[in-house]
């Protein structure tokens, strides 16, 4: 087995797509749309375009339990995913400056530094570097 998608909950998907490919650096790799607005949207890393894909999945209005779910990670400030990055301090830096909001400050914890930022989509992402 591989992992070649994961997906992660948006309350927009356009919203999402400028946030991720403009602030984060990722680029479009897929974008079809599936009706009723909703879209198969995905963004690979520059790096890595091969690489696993992350799905900016529509959050579903339909399914309460969803919301509820996505909602209560966030306001408990438990991160939805991680993404590694070579250097936490300077990706924070970077991210910061592009107007990007943290609530967690780049801090070492045992073998990895963490920064914690909010993806104005509603979510807590981490990143992570490998110490």
């Amino acid at each position: 087995m591989r992992v070649k998608v994961i997906s992660v909950p948006v309350r927009d998907q356009e919203k999402a797509l400028q946030f991720y490919t403009q602030k984060l650096g990722f680029v479009k790799k897929f974008d079809v749309p599936l009706g009723e607005g909703n879209r198969w949207l995905t963004v690979v890393s520059k790096e890595e375009p091969e690489g696993t894909e992350i799905l900016l999945e529509p959050s579903p209005n339909h399914l309460q339990e969803a919301k509820t779910y996505q909602q209560a990670l966030f306001d408990k400030g438990i991160p939805y995913t991680q993404f590694n990055v070579d250097n936490t301090q300077q990706e924070y830096e970077r991210l910061v400056k592009l107007g990007v909001e943290f609530s967690v400050k780049p801090t070492e914890m045992g073998t990895v530094k963490i920064a914690v930022f909010n993806d104005t989509c509603g979510n807590n992402i981490q990143i992570v570097e490998m110490l």
